[in-house]
């Protein structure tokens, strides 16, 4: 029945609005291509001769096709353990950061709360104000969180952006909805986790989001806190591979007499290891928006701008 909805309706269609719809799609596809080219293009230079891809000359079709930079990436020393430090912290992290902003924010819009403006404004004031690097890191020391786990994941469980995010939601959602629980005799968790989880599920599921991005791409935490290497994330070791790989590269180019450093240049040059290392990194998550992506826009939206 929706189907033939649907034709009846574009046969009522005027040609003017039959002309926009055409233009909407042209452009719409022009921005899609526009968005995918830079993640085409990376993958494209990757799998191309090293030193095509180094002057520059690919740039719609691969050349000289070959698997040598993933091979060398992916046989680089500790990767498979680097990775999994990178999943269980993103796991762990995105879950404390949602659970915790979805509380908070479920929180701070009850008025029953014990000075609850008081906190949210204490909670707000952390965007604009810190410490620094310094103060920070004696912090973090001191409670033992230096070369332990857990320095990725609790500094990142309260983020007061998210929590704003979610606070908004909240406050969008119908009060007739609570109210009729605590006349039930619900209490404030029964609520929580009942009334208020099935219904702030699409703000939960962009926080998710953000939070999934921020623990995958951080390695600066890992320059500061740690030293022992079963604990580098994924990002760290790549971005350690990098200045390496770049630095025998750059060796080759004004050496020709190291055959180890000649032997290095034929094989990657700075620009493949880029692409290739960009490519690793981008792939797995870019695998989780499209869970999500039926929550984000609703979620995005209601949570930004209340109404």
């Amino acid at each position: 029945m929706s189907r033939e909805i649907a034709l009846k309706r574009r046969r009522h269609e005027s040609f003017g609005d039959q002309m926009v719809s055409v233009i909407c799609y042209i452009v719409f596809g022009i921005c899609a291509i526009l968005c995918l080219y830079p993640f085409y293009y990376m993958f494209i230079n990757t799998i191309s001769a090293n030193d095509l891809s180094s002057r520059g000359v690919i740039l719609f079709w691969p050349k000289g096709v070959h698997w040598k930079n993933y091979s060398s990436a992916l046989g680089i020393d500790g990767l498979f353990q680097a990775a999994k430090i990178s999943v269980m912290r993103t796991l762990l992290g995105t879950f404390g950061t949602v659970s915790a902003s979805a509380f908070l924010g479920f929180m701070f819009s009850q008025d029953k709360m014990w000075h609850r403006k008081l906190w949210y404004r204490l909670v707000i004031a952390t965007m604009y104000f810190n410490a620094g690097i310094i103060p920070w890191f004696l912090v973090m020391k001191n409670m033992h969180l230096t070369n332990n786990f857990w320095g990725y994941i609790l500094p990142m469980i309260v983020s007061p952006f998210h929590i704003v995010l979610t606070k908004t939601f909240v406050e969008s959602v119908p009060k007739e909805l609570q109210e009729a629980a605590e006349i039930d005799g619900a209490g404030i968790l029964t609520i929580f986790f009942k009334v208020m989880i099935p219904v702030i599920k699409p703000i939960m599921a962009t926080v998710a989001i953000f939070a999934a991005v921020n623990q995958w791409n951080a390695f600066q935490d890992t320059l500061l806190l740690v030293t022992d290497t079963k604990l580098y994330p994924l990002q760290f070791v790549l971005y350690q591979y990098l200045n390496q790989a770049s630095s025998l590269s750059a060796l080759a180019n004004t050496s020709s007499s190291s055959s180890l450093a000649a032997a290095a240049a034929t094989t990657q040059t700075a620009t493949s290891i880029r692409m290739t290392i960009t490519i690793i990194v981008v792939l797995p998550i870019m695998c989780v928006y499209p869970f999500f992506q039926k929550y984000f826009v609703k979620g995005i939206m209601v949570g930004a701008v209340k109404g």
